[in-house]
């Protein structure tokens, strides 16, 4: 599956950062996680793979403080890939290792030069 070179080069950036990052396509569907991610994923990318939106979306079992689970939508990578527009949120997770984890997650859509909807990308980090 060939990718536009935005969303190559945001996989290259985010594979030279310290920073956990989140990459999918425009139809939501998971194209790459990094380095820093696979630890409060619980998993590696090599192991995971590319991950259609339903499946991320619930594998990880986001849930609100309360341990409410949260609808897929609501999600701030799905806001920023279904609405277009930027989003941020506090929720709890299940790593694939089964470790639950409070992130604070950033998401932002991508945009080609020509306006043309490539994506979005979250950048996320534990919360103490």
């Amino acid at each position: 599956m060939t990718q536009p070179i935005e969303v190559i080069l945001m996989r290259e950036l985010a594979g030279h950062l310290a920073t956990p990052i989140f990459v999918v396509d425009s139809q939501g569907d998971l194209l790459f996680y990094n380095e820093p991610a696979e630890e409060l994923l619980g998993s590696r990318f090599d192991e995971t793979g590319m991950m259609p939106f339903a499946q991320w979306a619930t594998v990880f079992t986001p849930t609100n403080g309360r341990g409410t689970p949260l609808p897929p939508d609501d999600l701030p990578l799905a806001i920023a890939v279904q609405q277009h527009r930027p989003a941020q949120g506090h929720f709890w997770i299940r790593g694939l290792d089964g470790e639950r984890r409070k992130l604070t997650v950033t998401a932002i859509p991508l945009q080609g030069q020509w306006g043309e909807h490539l994506g979005a990308a979250a950048i996320f980090w534990e919360e103490p």
